[in-house]
């Protein structure tokens, strides 16, 4: 039997979409320790914020790029690694007063949903789990995958660049020292910027 030339091609791509459909998969993405920044603002006695990071984290996630769809991830932070550039406020922080890191020496982030913007695939709201002070919470992280590509150099693997933000009550974990009289905000900005290397 002849096909019309147009129905044949158009079959022919038809074949390969489904091709292609089938054989795209999730893939495992280790968050590169070596760009991986984990950073926070908190108001000080109405001031200005205090700038910080934590120097220590790791983190990875399995997602499905074709269908835009993540199906876990976690981030894990070594509380004892803060850094405010300011020593004895660093181990203020790291005690009971705050991080307790002595009890917890980890935070953990377990992504449970991304939902991806409706105009805009590379931008989306990633929903989890904060544990904090050994108390788990539900979040919520502003999401931009800044970009997709074959890295340029050294390693050389196709690697995700992404951007995520949030704010949390700190209080809501329990960690509520100079909460009154503001002398320490309740609200904490977190700044999470890395980039995710395929495996």
């Amino acid at each position: 039997m002849k096909t019309i030339p147009i129905i044949r091609h158009g079959l022919a791509a038809l074949t390969l979409g489904l091709a292609t459909a089938a054989t795209a998969e999730p893939a495992t993405f280790e968050i590169d320790e070596d760009h991986f920044s984990v950073g926070f603002m908190v108001e000080h006695v109405g001031y200005a914020d205090t700038l910080g990071q934590f120097l220590e984290a790791e983190g990875s996630f399995v997602y499905d790029e074709s269908a835009n769809e993540l199906e876990n991830g976690e981030v894990i932070v070594q509380a004892n690694s803060i850094f405010t550039g300011h020593e004895r406020r660093d181990d203020h922080v790291r005690g009971d007063d705050f991080l307790d890191a002595g009890n917890h020496e980890t935070i953990r982030f377990e992504a449970t949903d991304w939902q991806p913007a409706d105009d805009d695939s590379h931008h989306g709201t990633l929903a989890g789990e904060l544990t904090l002070l050994g108390k788990t919470r539900p979040v919520s992280l502003d999401v931009t995958i800044n970009k997709a590509a074959e890295y340029p150099f050294g390693h050389g693997k196709y690697t995700l660049g992404i951007s995520a933000r949030t704010t949390i009550k700190r209080s809501e974990w329990g960690m509520t020292y100079g909460v009154d009289g503001n002398l320490v905000g309740d609200e904490v900005k977190l700044i999470f910027e890395f980039e995710a290397i395929r495996q």
